[in-house]
């Protein structure tokens, strides 16, 4: 079975992505690598139409219970199915460093209109961190081998500068995010390296975070970088 949805799966990606972007409201666009729905709820409050690919099941069936609103499409960015210039954004909260790759920035390009709008969001962590010592070591152990991957791969502007995009923008936002301890537990259960897990890996993994975290409330100093190209 899925994690339970929440409302609280993670920390506020901010809607500056969606400003600094430019798409006006009217415009269809795409969410990849979508997830639980983080990204995808703040577009939907904004888009008349967002379409959400995510290949994973239990994480699609998660983001269609949080983000009724958004339509869900079982897909990959190397496979995107959505038709040829069908959105005038893709949007990827973080995800993009999972499909930095030539196919996926060509399958993004296909289903970009001209002038579209290419935009990848991550929330780092900043410190202090309110989080117990052990639970954040355990976390770490977990998320090594997914970021040492990451870590060693391309580079986004090596990536988007083989495809037909114009000048990589970026922009940083520092704000704070407070959550209760079922916030903190969702978020985690939440996130790829996890949620992608057999079900009885991942249940262990939960119960031992439960084990290491303090009760709440937690207030997470967060900055959230955003970059952006446009679609020649």
């Amino acid at each position: 079975m899925p994690p339970t949805p929440t409302r609280h799966t993670g920390p506020r990606i901010r809607t500056s992505c969606s400003t600094w972007c430019r798409c006006v409201t009217t415009s269809p666009c795409s969410t990849l690598g979508a997830g639980t729905g983080k990204l995808t709820r703040v577009l939907a409050r904004r888009y008349a139409r967002v379409i959400a690919v995510e290949p994973l099941d239990n994480m699609r069936a998660i983001l269609e219970q949080v983000v009724p609103e958004a339509e869900t499409q079982a897909g990959t960015a190397e496979a995107i199915p959505l038709g040829d210039a069908s959105v005038d954004g893709v949007f990827a909260g973080q995800a993009f460093h999972w499909f930095r790759n030539d196919d996926a920035v060509a399958e993004i390009a296909r289903v970009l209109r001209p002038r579209g709008v290419v935009c990848a969001v991550w929330n780092r962590p900043e410190e202090p961190s309110p989080l117990p010592r052990a639970y954040r070591d355990y976390i770490a152990v977990l998320h090594e081998p997914r970021l040492k991957a990451v870590q060693e791969g391309p580079t986004l502007a090596e990536v988007l500068g083989r495809g037909p995009f114009g000048t990589l923008y970026e922009a940083e936002v520092f704000h704070e995010q407070t959550q209760d301890r079922d916030g903190v537990l969702g978020y985690a259960s939440s996130v790829s390296w996890i949620a992608s897990r057999p079900d009885h890996e991942r249940e262990k993994i939960m119960h031992r975070l439960d084990e290491l975290l303090s009760e709440g409330p937690f207030t997470f100093p967060l900055k959230t970088e955003i970059f952006w190209a446009i679609r020649r």
